[in-house]
């Protein structure tokens, strides 16, 4: 790390990053870069997402997939962003809103029944709490790659073996999903999850948990998959083929949401899965995570010698009415 007129930067691979000025806390651990801002008496840790180019969307071959998640497509993401580390709580949103229009009440529940018209009044409100943060939420592409996190198959962990609508094994270590999320629910706004179909363990009642409870991905991030799908700025469009580079639909179809949610069947439980709802749609398996950009300058670092729709995936069980594309 080195201070320069600006204030303080470091070396992040190849890349210069300055350290940002509306951190409270800072610091590097074996997931990466990580930075805390404070609002009020809630804390918020976001993670480093480093630019890099990936392919997006899911082969012909991966078990689950749904058309529209190819083709398969290569994107490169020039600038590296700070993104949440965690879906944003019921805590921070009424912190900043002063109200909580979530179902299942907890403070580090994920906050949920929220329109992605209402995330754009909340993000304003929190840009002001925190000069220089900048929040936004990230692009369609921005969420995939951060939730890869550098691999390649259905999920971080690795590829689903779907033994029915809600089992699969693998995703319960890393997701609160169908055929989990009611294992011991103690809240009574719970959702009857009794006729569920095929569930991994059996229960009755099931709703969102405490973000952060199952295992990150190598990025240090938590719930990506799972929990509470998550809004996103893109609007919905059809992939095509062709190589893109910081891609931002800005046409298309309601506005993109991803990762499944814990009434999600598990074939929706999966990095390339996709959906799309209307901006003022509220649903109680739908919420957000907030990330700030920031510009990176590729630069080459100084050497030694100064040289230089049919039925498809549950989500959202117990929600309001959906749109066309809703997965059940």
């Amino acid at each position: 790390m080195e201070r320069n007129a600006d204030g303080l930067w470091v070396w992040y691979g190849q890349h210069r990053l300055e350290w940002p000025a509306w951190a409270s806390e800072s610091g590097e651990d074996q997931h990466g870069l990580w930075a805390v801002f404070r609002v009020g008496d809630v804390e918020q840790r976001m993670r480093w997402i480093p630019p890099g180019r990936f392919l997006m969307g899911s082969p012909a071959s991966e078990q689950g997939r749904w058309d529209d998640e190819g083709p398969q497509h290569e994107v490169t993401l020039t600038q590296g962003y700070w993104m949440a580390e965690t879906p944003c709580t019921q805590a921070l949103w009424e912190e900043v809103m002063g109200d909580n229009p979530s179902r299942f009440p907890s403070p580090q529940r994920p906050v949920e029944s929220v329109s992605w018209d209402d995330v754009q009044g909340f993000l304003e409100r929190l840009g002001v709490r925190v000069p220089g943060l900048e929040p936004s939420l990230p692009t369609e592409a921005q969420w995939e790659y951060a939730c890869r996190a550098g691999t390649t198959t259905a999920t971080y962990a690795g590829d689903l073996d779907i033994r029915g609508e809600c089992d699969a094994p693998l995703l319960d270590d890393i997701a609160w999903y169908g055929g989990n999320s009611g294992v011991g629910y103690e809240l009574e706004q719970g959702y009857d999850s009794s006729d569920w179909p095929n569930k991994q363990y059996p229960h009755t009642r099931a709703g969102t948990r405490i973000v952060g409870q199952k295992r990150c991905n190598p990025w240090g991030l938590y719930d990506m998959l799972g929990n509470v799908l998550e809004w996103c700025a893109d609007m919905h469009q059809p992939y095509t083929a062709a190589a893109v580079v910081d891609p931002l639909v800005s046409r298309g179809e309601g506005r993109v949401t991803r990762g499944g949610s814990w009434g999600t069947h598990a074939r929706g439980v999966r990095a390339a899965f996709r959906d799309w709802r209307e901006p003022g749609y509220r649903g109680d398996g739908l919420g957000f995570r907030l990330i700030r950009g920031q510009g990176l300058r590729q630069q080459e670092p100084a050497s030694s010698s100064k040289q230089g729709r049919e039925a498809r995936a549950r989500d959202e069980p117990g929600a309001r009415p959906a749109s066309p594309r809703r997965r059940r």
